[in-house]
């Protein structure tokens, strides 16, 4: 075997990143719905979720403090790997792949993944039975980020393993 682990993960998912991400000649509709969907994983789409309803008091306020628990702490904790990592966009080696703006140069780990997640999964230990459908959409929302040619999939199970770790060890 030659180059180390981490050289071998990089570059099978650079091979993944390359399979998955659309291209320039992608459909407007598959461009359209991915765009939606990596909107829902927005810091305003975030902050909404857990703002409007506490204010509108849809729920126990509890259950939104909870949600916005998560999302601070792995948005943390994301912020801070990011700087550690430095890790460049599939964009920036790779000009053309990108099918909407970066919104910084870090790409490990995926904010987005973590913050969808986050409060998929957040809003699923409250709420039992929708958990099936919250953490599909979470998960496809961290999923438009490669799609869309700004994160590797590596960036998207890492920023997803640490909402689903923030989730599970917050005390609530």
């Amino acid at each position: 075997m030659n180059g180390s682990l981490l050289d071998r993960l990089d570059a099978r998912d650079r091979r993944l990143f390359l399979r998955f991400a659309l291209g320039a000649d992608a459909p407007a509709f598959r461009r359209r719905l991915w765009i939606g969907l990596t909107t829902l994983g927005s810091a305003a789409v975030t902050i909404g979720l857990v703002v409007v309803p506490a204010l509108l008091r849809l729920w126990p306020r509890a259950i939104s403090w909870q949600a916005g628990a998560a999302l601070l702490v792995s948005h943390l904790m994301i912020q801070i790997l990011k700087r550690l990592v430095g890790r460049e966009r599939p964009s920036e080696g790779l000009p053309g792949h990108a099918v909407i703006a970066n919104p910084d140069r870090f790409s490990f780990p995926s904010g987005h993944s973590a913050s969808s997640l986050a409060i998929a999964l957040s809003y699923a230990v409250a709420f039992p039975g929708l958990t099936a459908p919250l953490v599909a959409l979470g998960i496809l929302v961290g999923w438009s980020r490669v799609a869309l040619g700004v994160h590797y999939p590596g960036d998207v199970l890492a920023g997803q393993t640490i909402a689903a770790l923030t989730v599970l060890l917050l005390p609530g």
